[in-house]
């Protein structure tokens, strides 16, 4: 098992390398100049080519990568062209609100959409199987920007239950200790504000969540279905196993790995693709952030936030790979 992580890990150089090379070119070869767009179409040609100098822009493109790698190992990505605060300071303030957005939303993705997809395949063809399978095809096909609006709607403008925007309320004040709004009101052992935390996060949470709650129930319906055929399940009830252990042991353990496949990729793809829902709910986190970077030509945010949004990725991927040789030790042999 050992030296499977190993392999992984050492795969997981070139690969963000590859990563780095891709990064940096998309900035650098994109039309635009980040000098101009820091002083303005009427600015002089002198002062143009005096802060592109200062910036590092007049070098060779492979000196000006060389010299992105080196700083981008020690962490640091320099400074915002239209803030001129440190990159990596402004990515760490903003990626709490990111990360526990998406962890909530993974939560009630895995919960909803692995019980919908066990009690589907046990209870095929029935109403509940119907309704959990229109019910993921309506969640895979409706737009999230669409979804979120409709559940400020009825539930924010409407009902009045729960708030619009934001991540807490203006009364409430959180010390910031680790940035998770949730953590750091327990640590304070402000209930109050824990729970107007966690009211703030149920509609973007349930929005950004919608997808992958149908993709995971789909999945597991359909690869509990091919395993509940297999003769060891048969053998397993004729041993007069309980059904709990029969679905839950026997059964789900085997169906697993494609769902923790589905798991692993969409954590990632919802920690960089949160850019709909942070807009619709005005949530503070990096995706709205890299948005207005890529239009104000800011490309030392834009570096920062794909590089290690992109290695986040890798290291989740080489995470789900360790979960899959854990389930299943065939994949450690291979």
């Amino acid at each position: 098992m050992l030296v499977y992580i190993l392999k992984r890990l050492l795969w997981t150089i070139p690969t963000i390398f590859g990563v780095s090379i891709l990064v940096f070119a998309m900035v650098h070869l994109a039309p635009g100049d980040p000098a101009l767009v820091m002083l303005g179409e009427h600015a002089s040609k002198e002062s143009v080519e005096k802060l592109r100098k200062d910036l590092g822009l007049d070098k060779p493109l492979y000196v000006q990568y060389l010299i992105f790698v080196k700083k981008a190992v020690k962490g640091d990505f320099g400074k915002s062209i239209k803030s001129r605060q440190d990159v990596i300071v402004e990515f760490w303030d903003r990626f709490p609100a990111t990360v526990e957005l998406t962890v909530v939303s993974m939560l009630f993705a895995i919960i909803i959409g692995i019980f919908a997809g066990i009690i589907a395949s046990v209870k095929r063809y029935s109403i509940f199987d119907y309704t959990s399978m229109v019910g993921s095809l309506a969640g895979v096909s409706m737009p999230v920007f669409w979804l979120g609006l409709l559940l400020i709607y009825f539930f924010a403008v409407k009902l009045g239950w729960l708030p619009v925007s934001g991540r807490l309320s203006y009364e409430y004040y959180i010390d910031k200790v680790t940035g998770f709004y949730l953590i750091d009101a327990l640590i304070a052992k402000d209930y109050e504000a824990f729970w107007d935390a966690l009211k703030h996060l149920i509609l973007p949470g349930f929005a950004l969540g919608t997808i992958p709650m149908a993709l995971i129930a789909r999945m597991t319906r359909s690869s509990m279905l091919d395993v509940l055929k297999e003769d060891y399940i048969k053998t397993a009830k004729a041993k007069g196993c309980s059904s709990f252990r029969v679905i839950m042991i026997h059964a789900f353990r085997n169906a697993a790995i494609p769902v923790v496949t589905i798991v692993g990729l969409m954590f990632g793809t919802l920690l960089a693709g949160a850019i709909l829902t942070e807009t619709t709910f005005s949530w503070p986190g990096i995706g709205k952030w890299l948005v207005n970077a890529v239009y104000q030509r800011d490309f030392p945010v834009v570096q920062c936030a794909t590089l290690i949004i992109a290695v986040i990725f890798v290291v989740i991927n080489l995470i789900v790979d360790i979960i899959y040789a854990f389930i299943n030790p065939k994949v450690r042999l291979d």
